[in-house]
């Protein structure tokens, strides 16, 4: 009888994208291949996605230890489990990595009745990619609890997006609280995670109303189904009087606030109706609301972070239920791809000359690109 082969050994030695000092060009190095504790997981990278947030970790807005991996958006396939999740993992399993890692389990937030609040434990280690090391790199440690399998009909490409993106507009979208055929303002609509957010609304019978400033945007949220679609740039009365007419004269019923321009919040709690809900994703310095939105509107302000647990394999299956997610798939993430982890410089000149529409994601395995296309 065959038998199938041990896998190969893990190397020692990784390349990796690092940030190795505040406001400098990326370094690519070789590094050891990180060992995994009870609760993690060893991932061999096959993509990983670029954030706003990475430019952030970047510029030392998070005051994160270096050198660290840069990246915390990533999918690939486990080659590695720790003790404490065999049940749950093996390897081979293909995944969209988690961002928390090592949650103290204790707190409110970790054990309390709440699920939805696991991703906020104040005690936990860090965020992959960005307190701790990335997704860029040949092979990333994550938390097992946070990480979401992946079924067939969600690639790697387009789960890499998702890892952020796609649970920080889900959750965000869930957070509005609406019904279907409710009123939802999407500010900064057209990006990487305005694109997605359009998607999941429309998905679940939400109207949507989006604002952009840039043509690309304003294209890709039409292309994504926005219902009413405003260009920023016209000014605020002008978007506000377009969204408040567009929703029967009293504003959309919530808004969710995607963009970081200094403008955004108070924008969207404009074009809120009075006693409507305002999610804010976006992380600007601070955020800017009129008093009299809030007070006098009863104009109702949230956060929103990443999804937990269970929020992202309800993620995963709502994608997969809708043929899945990338070229096909009823979920559409928008990507430009870069092959190869010496790519990042083009990458970061392809994002900061205004033209990205989408995600930009850099394809670190190839072959496992190759191998999953036949599953679907």
């Amino acid at each position: 009888m065959a038998t199938t082969p041990p896998p190969p050994p893990l190397p020692d030695k990784m390349r990796a994208v690092q940030i190795t000092a505040f406001n400098a060009p990326y370094e690519i190095n070789t590094v050891p291949v990180p060992t995994v504790g009870p609760h993690d997981l060893l991932v061999k990278v096959a993509v990983a996605s670029y954030c706003h947030t990475d430019g952030m970790v970047a510029a030392g807005a998070f005051g994160t230890a270096l050198p660290v991996i840069a990246s915390h958006e990533g999918a690939g396939t486990v080659v590695a489990v720790g003790a404490s999740c065999r049940d749950a993992f093996r390897p081979g399993d293909r995944v969209m990595c988690g961002l928390p890692l090592h949650p103290c389990a204790a707190c409110p937030d970790c054990a309390g009745p709440d699920e939805s609040r696991r991703q906020y434990c104040a005690a936990a280690r860090g965020h992959v990619g960005v307190h701790v090391d990335g997704c860029l790199a040949d092979f990333v440690r994550v938390d097992a609890r946070f990480t979401t399998k992946l079924p067939p009909a969600v690639g790697f490409r387009a789960a890499a997006p998702l890892a952020c993106a796609g649970r920080t507009a889900w959750r965000g979208v869930a957070q509005a609280g609406l019904a279907p055929g409710e009123w939802l303002l999407i500010v900064g609509a057209g990006g990487g995670l305005g694109h997605l957010a359009v998607q999941f609304a429309r998905a679940r019978g939400l109207r949507v109303a989006a604002v952009d400033a840039r043509d690309g945007a304003l294209g890709l949220a039409r292309e994504c189904g926005a219902d009413v679609v405003v260009d920023a740039r016209r000014g605020g009365e002008a978007v506000v009087e377009e969204v408040r007419g567009a929703t029967g004269g009293e504003g959309a019923h919530a808004s969710l606030v995607l963009s970081d321009a200094a403008e955004a919040t108070a924008l969207a709690a404009a074009g809120t109706r009075a006693h409507g809900t305002l999610v804010q994703v976006a992380q600007p310095e601070e955020v800017r609301l009129p008093f009299r939105e809030v007070v006098f509107r009863d104009v109702r302000v949230r956060g929103s972070l990443l999804c937990s647990p269970a929020e992202s394999r309800d993620m995963v299956r709502f994608i997969a239920e809708r043929g899945g997610a990338g070229e096909g798939g009823g979920i559409r993430v928008e990507t430009v791809a870069f092959e190869g982890l010496e790519k990042i410089g083009e990458l970061l000149r392809f994002v900061g000359s205004g033209e990205l529409r989408g995600k930009a994601v850099v394809v670190v395995d190839p072959a496992q690109l190759e191998e999953e296309r036949g599953l679907v």
